[in-house]
């Protein structure tokens, strides 16, 4: 869905939804509220549908303008039993008329499918907030399956809260009674009422669900039907029920972001749209040679669907064969990548050192999760950077590239496509679980904007000989850049050896020889300590004591605690990297400059490690490693104190 919007504004984020206006209707007419932001949490059990009605709310609120930010949270395993707390799902929505940064720190709505997504989530909602429970899920068993005595709708252990019991399910299935249903298929329509009674209860458009709904089951129309009743009772339940007495709006976010065309994108989704583009730009068709692995897997899956784009997807037996192909693709002259999360960067490495040895372009995406080995596949987690750093044997360094938000992986996959192809070299990104499912709004770029990455292969010979021959020397280097030629198989005159074992500099035979094996090593890492990028911008405009440095997904938490700081008169500096090797090269003088550094990180001090070890700097980590990202609060209590020294 796109909307048109106008001029940014910046306001304070994560912090609780705001009554900014009331607008009484004619008598016989329920009240409606303005707020200026709501957080909603659908949770279910994962086979009640609870990521599909968090997707399609999300979209209406994209297509109404709203600012937004999304947090799906997924069970780890893929069908838990039913009921249970490990099979909880939840999908959290942020939207507001403002700029916001967040999926935000604690829901103002929950909407729980049964007693143990009640449990699973209400220690996160605040009291006073709006607790929505489908009551027909409340039975003896399924309460003592989650460890309940009694049942909290009545023994007032939710007095605290705004109660709404509601039986979703005896609803459903009365709205359906006219379908010729059995009563399981008209159950699992629930999820449908829901959606339309929190569309009504903050007024989000309906024509998109059910066009989507009628698209979704075009060779089930019956099943589309259903579904679309089950939608349309929901929102009639809210409009004549008496327990529901105010609906709320929350206006378009018109002064949150220059003016242009946004859709609604996901990370991955991003991702796999600026792979597209960075090939493109180049003029070189797009292979992807991957490995089914949580949470990348959405990026093999959405790239499949572009061949008319020149995208080429193989889904390889596992990671090793998966890089490989891709490895040969470069050789072969695409823009190859190979997409992965933690456990498959482990078992690609040996592939990445020979892409370091042969200096091809290859695109290594690690959507990061909890670890180690298989860890928290669903979870998030940004604890592979020294993986990314280090994890090959021998001296074998990699440009690191991390996107910061949603959105911004559009614009790091063509960063590290241009990286790769300008110093020929393997590039790692790092993303992550939260940013690959979360979602926000994204202008989409006009294509002037995006950059030429134009390659030139190489056409004939490249050197002379003391005798006057004219050869080609496939490591012959580039001045500017250390890069070598980029020479396509089966192009005349341009035969040569590749291999993981030593080349002798500019020939690329094989050499053993300890002096040349030096002079490669240091000309590699030269290489890479030389790219071009960007200075560290840093956000001070007080001249601040206290800098708070970040990287990746940490983002927006980071930069909504800053502003929650300076609104309650605080000083404080932020900064946040996107390149992580090579760093820009004013980071040392950035450091410099402050008595305090604090890097929050989601792992145990990783980017402080190496902040401490290249600068000297004693920079203090805060750290959370529970699969879940930071909250905006939490930051914010932790950089005061540091703040306050």
């Amino acid at each position: 869905m796109t909307s048109q919007v106008s001029s940014p504004a910046e306001q304070a984020d994560g912090a609780d939804s705001t009554l900014v206006g009331e607008q009484r209707k004619p008598a016989g007419v329920k009240d409606v509220h303005r707020l200026d932001r709501v957080i909603i949490r659908f949770a279910g059990d994962s086979g009640d549908g609870m990521q599909l009605t968090g997707d399609r709310f999300t979209s209406e609120t994209a297509s109404f303008g709203n600012d937004l930010s999304t947090l799906p949270n997924f069970p780890a395993e893929i069908r838990a039993p039913a009921g249970t707390l490990p099979g909880v799902s939840s999908f959290q929505l942020h939207f507001a008329d403002h700029d916001i940064l967040t999926p935000g720190d604690a829901p103002n709505v929950l909407v729980a499918m049964n007693p143990a997504a009640l449990k699973a989530n209400i220690g996160d909602v605040p009291r006073g907030a709006e607790v929505i429970v489908n009551t027909d899920e409340f039975t003896k068993r399924a309460l003592q399956k989650v460890g309940y005595a009694a049942s909290p709708l009545d023994d007032g252990s939710l007095d605290g809260y705004s109660l709404h019991p509601v039986p979703l399910t005896t609803l459903t299935v009365e709205a359906l009674k006219d379908f010729g249903l059995t009563r399981k298929e008209a159950e699992r329509s629930k999820n449908m009422f829901a959606l339309g009674l929190l569309s009504w209860m903050y007024h989000r458009p309906t024509e998109g669900t059910e066009k989507f709904l009628k698209s979704k089951f075009a060779k089930k129309p019956e099943i589309a039907a259903a579904n679309i009743a089950a939608f349309r009772a929901g929102w009639n339940f809210g409009e004549t029920t008496e327990d529901f007495a105010v609906s709320y709006e929350v206006a378009p976010a018109a002064t949150a972001f220059p003016t242009g065309t946004y859709r609604n994108i996901s990370g991955n989704l991003a991702l796999s749209y600026g792979l597209v583009a960075a090939s493109r730009q180049a003029d070189l068709p797009l292979f992807l040679g991957s490995y089914p692995i949580t949470p990348a897997s959405d990026i093999l899956h959405e790239l499949s669907r572009h061949k008319n784009f020149g995208v080429r997807t193989f889904q390889a037996e596992d990671e090793i064969a998966g890089i490989g192909a891709a490895l040969g693709a470069a050789f072969g002259g695409s823009l190859a990548v190979t997409t992965t999360s933690g456990p498959g960067v482990a078992l690609k490495s040996e592939t990445i050192g020979l892409a370091v040895s042969l200096e091809l372009p290859l695109l290594i995406l690690d959507i990061q999760r909890g670890g180690p080995s298989t860890g928290l596949p669903t979870k998030t987690e940004q604890a592979d950077l020294l993986q990314a750093m280090f994890g090959r044997n021998g001296e074998a360094p990699v440009p690191i590239v991390a996107p910061c938000t949603p959105a911004d992986c559009f614009d790091a996959a063509i960063e590290a496509a241009r990286i790769a192809l300008k110093y020929r070299t393997p590039v790692m990104l790092l993303s992550d679980g939260y940013l690959a499912n979360g979602s926000e709004p994204w202008r989409i770029p006009d294509i002037d904007e995006l950059p030429d990455l134009t390659v030139q292969f190489a056409q004939g010979p490249n050197h002379t000989l003391d005798d006057g021959t004219e050869v080609f020397w496939p490591y012959k280097r580039d001045p500017q850049t250390l890069a070598r030629p980029w020479a396509v198989p089966g192009t005349p005159g341009l035969e040569h050896r590749i291999g993981g074992i030593e080349k002798q500099d500019g020939t690329g035979n094989i050499s053993y020889d300890p002096a040349n094996h030096d002079f490669m090593v240091r000309t590699r890492q030269a290489k890479i300590d030389g790219i071009d990028v960007p200075d560290l911008t840093v956000d001070d405009p007080h001249e601040a004591r206290t800098l708070v440095l970040g990287w990746g997904s940490t983002f927006g938490p980071i930069t909504a605690a800053v502003r929650r700081l300076r609104g309650s008169g605080e000083s404080i500096a932020q900064a946040h990297l996107r390149h992580l090797n090579p760093f820009p090269r004013n980071l040392g003088a950035v450091l410099e400059r402050y008595d305090r550094v604090v890097i929050p990180e989601m792992n145990l001090g990783q980017l402080a490690t190496l902040v401490r070890a290249k600068y000297l700097v004693d920079a203090h980590s805060y750290n959370q490693v529970n699969g879940m990202p930071f909250k905006a609060e939490q930051l914010a209590t932790a950089l005061k104190e540091a703040i306050d020294g």
